[in-house]
């Protein structure tokens, strides 16, 4: 079975974008993945297909309404539907590399992307929304989010990625950054490949390799050093 992804939002041809192309869009093509992007408006009730309404207790923006959502959610997931249901939030949780993997593990998500100033929390409490961010700043919307939160998930599905071993040794995945890479030419403007990495000796590339990501993840985030490695999901 596929991994199947339901994205409501109130800008579907958004989608898939980005995901459209390389090995994303090249999964989507093949099956490994099925995307659904659902128009919230197509759930209001009134004829100007409305979906948000003024703050109560007063205040700038417009929220979204509970009620459409609701209805939107119950279409993309009806009962039985066992796909995690996901708000793109930056209050959320932070997205981390264990949580996607944990995603790219199971049937498939729901995302809600909002807009405006928010969304109803009635409708976050009543159909168990998982808040998500992907970072500590403010988008137009959940729909960029909702991209990186997939194009983090596909990659990770079974097949798309040529070399699984690639996704084994990046940034995040023991708990450090990824160490630098190099390639031809041999030298690049009097700064040639570090000898150890043409030296053939595998055992001393790999304690190299180790040192820089430890090194790196020191000087940029130290944060990541304190706490334990990301578990893998079986």
């Amino acid at each position: 079975m596929s991994f199947a992804a339901s994205v409501l939002t109130l800008y579907p041809e958004m989608f898939p974008g980005a995901l459209g192309l390389s090995l994303a869009g090249r999964a989507l093509e093949a099956g490994t993945w099925s995307l659904e992007a659902i128009q919230i408006r197509d759930f209001a009730t009134d004829r100007h297909r409305t979906v948000d309404d003024t703050p109560a207790g007063g205040g700038a923006g417009m929220v979204m309404r509970a009620d459409v959502l609701a209805k939107a959610i119950d279409h993309a997931s009806p009962p039985g539907d066992e796909r995690p249901r996901l708000l793109m939030s930056p209050r959320g949780k932070p997205l981390t590399q264990a949580r996607v993997r944990e995603l790219a593990a199971g049937p498939g998500v729901v995302i809600l992307c909002g807009r405006f100033e928010g969304v109803d929390q009635r409708v976050i409490d009543a159909r168990g929304l998982e808040e998500v961010s992907v970072g500590d700043f403010i988008l137009s919307g959940g729909e960029p989010a909702a991209l990186v939160l997939l194009d983090a998930v596909v990659r990770l599905l079974p097949g798309v990625m040529g070399n699984a071993v690639s996704g084994e040794e990046e940034s995040f995945e023991n708990g450090l950054l990824e160490h630098p890479h190099y390639t031809r030419p041999q030298e690049f403007e009097g700064r040639p490949i570090p000898d150890v990495l043409i030296s053939g000796n595998h055992k001393k590339i790999a304690e190299w390799r180790r040192a820089e990501a430890e090194e790196l993840t020191r000087e940029r985030r130290p944060d990541l050093l304190g706490a334990p490695p990301q578990p893998l999901v079986k």
